[in-house]
């Protein structure tokens, strides 16, 4: 049954994704970064970590997961260091996906040829 609630809850997303895209005028940037801010708002008040229990994996892969590893890693730093481990503790969790992406971009620019 984890299976269905993974798939319904990323279909949900991308079916808001493809909504939004549909009809307004937001590039596809826009409604990542709306995405990510709606996945660190729901992670500040605690209902983002409900999800995952609910969810499994359907609620860690989509890219509210990212908001919600973003904040999540800066307030358990601040409960350790204070103020200064905010930023630090933002990119404690995200650093390998970051990283991944950079590295795999730069690969994937160097085998293909961008369209004019």
């Amino acid at each position: 049954m984890i299976f269905l609630y993974s798939f319904i809850f990323c279909g949900l997303v991308c079916l808001i994704g493809q909504i939004i895209l549909d009809n307004t005028n937001l590039t596809p940037g826009h409604v990542t970064s709306m995405f990510v801010v709606a996945g660190a708002f729901l992670d500040s008040f605690g209902l983002y970590d409900k999800f995952i229990k609910w969810f499994g994996a359907g609620a860690c892969v989509p890219i509210t997961s990212f908001g919600h590893s973003l904040i999540h890693g800066a307030l358990a730093a601040a409960d350790d260091k204070g103020l200064l481990g905010i930023l630090g503790g933002m990119f404690s969790l995200t650093s390998v996906g970051i990283v991944a992406a950079v590295v795999f971009g730069f690969i994937l620019t160097m085998i293909f040829k961008a369209k004019d």
